[in-house]
């Protein structure tokens, strides 16, 4: 089964989480799954930047992006080449390592 780890963040892990996954889950699922809630404004419908995530190692493991996926990830702060949605990138019988960004954009957000 594979494993992802989540890197520590100031807010929302910050010692940094090791959460077991299926195949087929998506890295946004298994981090609400494990108590590490990232903002999903769009409740995962690729429509939004929200549960921008990078995908420090395994990103070859994860299918590519489609082309509705990367233009979201455009609007993304801090967009890197390991960037993706966390509602989109799928887990795979790999071990990923994954980083939430410090910030978001989300103009909707109540807890801001």
């Amino acid at each position: 089964m594979p494993q992802i780890i989540f890197l520590p963040h100031k807010e929302l892990c910050p010692d940094g989480a090791v959460a077991e996954a299926k195949e087929g889950d998506t890295v946004l699922d298994v981090a609400l799954r494990t108590g590490i809630d990232i903002e999903h404004a769009c409740e995962k419908s690729c429509a939004c930047t929200t549960c921008h995530v990078i995908i420090r190692e395994g990103f070859d493991s994860i299918d590519e992006s489609d082309e509705l996926e990367d233009d979201m990830l455009d609007k993304a702060w801090g967009l890197e080449p390991e960037s993706r949605l966390g509602c989109q990138a799928v887990v795979t019988d790999t071990d990923l390592v994954v980083e939430v960004p410090m910030y978001t954009i989300n103009m909707v957000s109540e807890n801001h």
